[in-house]
């Protein structure tokens, strides 16, 4: 099986550098990858041409669209079997590839996803957030997960989808804001199989502060509501978790300075959930540094990821704005 790895780029020429290095010492060598530059200023072009004699790399230049634009972009030109898609900032184990394959020939699936983790090289910051995004007292925990709610939907930091998925349903309708979570829906609504490959995983770094990682979760609050204008019955209850946690916290704090003692109900239970965080991911770290951070970003995520929610499901599901 050939498979053609898929990574739209856009001003991340250092990134794009260190994921290529961990494609050259993939197991299984049948791939070719196809990088598109999506209208960046610091484009990658003599980084990406370096590894010419190390990978079966083509190069692509193009006006910005956005990233699901950019993967259908390279759906056209690839020769594989099977596409894969990546975000720049991923780090592949070397055993990817080889583990996605035995398992599309043992147990066939059109369409995947795979578990993101922190690699031993991330900043105490980068690995807190990635605790976060995947820690099971946060919503992060539904994601790469197989007993998560509902129907698995892939997520394109780490998604393959084969030939005839992308001949039969195409590719992104929407270029950003939820535009895998759609895409996973719309194959799924196809007749088509999507599961996990738990052992797929890939080492995401995702932001490097916690004001990129919120303006990002605020982005993803809002994302969630484009799915839901597409796809209503795909809005669950676990969704309006952040905003109530977000919600909670306000009320809390009114109730300290007009109403101590159900305040000091309210601030047992955030005191609680904080004291989880902490020494739950201080056990999955093993320092005390990311654990104290982890619970940072775990208030960062949730209470973002619930302020873009509440804010374009006021826009647009009661007000109902475009």
């Amino acid at each position: 099986m050939l498979f053609s790895i898929i990574i739209p780029l856009y001003n991340r020429p250092q990134e794009i550098k260190e994921l290529l290095e961990t494609l050259t010492r993939q197991t299984y060598k049948q791939f070719e990858v196809l990088v598109i530059e999506d209208g960046s200023k610091d484009d990658a072009e003599e980084i990406v041409k370096s590894f010419s004699g190390k990978l079966d790399v083509h190069y692509f230049k193009k006006h910005n669209e956005g990233q699901g634009f950019t993967r259908n972009f390279g759906f056209e030109r690839a020769k594989g079997d099977y596409f894969v898609i990546f975000d720049s900032d991923c780090l592949i184990p070397e055993n990817y590839l080889e583990v996605v394959n035995q398992h599309l020939q043992t147990n066939w699936l059109d369409a995947y996803g795979g578990p993101d983790d922190a690699h031993s090289s991330f900043t105490p910051v980068q690995k807190a957030i990635s605790y976060s995004m995947t820690s099971p007292f946060t919503t992060g925990g539904i994601r790469g997960n197989k007993k998560g709610i509902g129907q698995f939907h892939p997520r394109s930091f780490n998604m393959g989808v084969s030939r005839k998925v992308w001949e039969t349903v195409g590719g992104f309708i929407i270029t950003r804001s939820g535009e895998d979570i759609e895409y996973s829906i719309r194959i799924h609504s196809a007749g088509f199989k999507i599961g996990l490959i738990p052992d797929a995983k890939v080492y995401h770094k995702r932001r490097t502060n916690f004001l990129q990682f919120y303006k990002q979760l605020h982005f993803f609050g809002r994302a969630r509501i484009n799915v839901y204008k597409f796809f209503p019955q795909e809005l669950k209850w676990v969704h309006f978790f952040p905003a109530l946690f977000s919600l909670g916290i306000a009320v809390t704090l009114i109730l300290n300075v007009f109403y101590l003692p159900l305040g000091i109900a309210f601030d047992i239970i955030y005191v609680i959930f904080t004291l989880l965080i902490f020494f739950h991911g201080w056990l999955k770290n093993k320092t005390l540094k990311v654990a104290f951070l982890s619970v940072i970003a775990a208030f960062t995520q949730l209470i973002a990821y619930g302020l873009g929610f509440m804010q374009d499901f006021w826009k647009r599901v009661i007000l109902k704005r475009s």
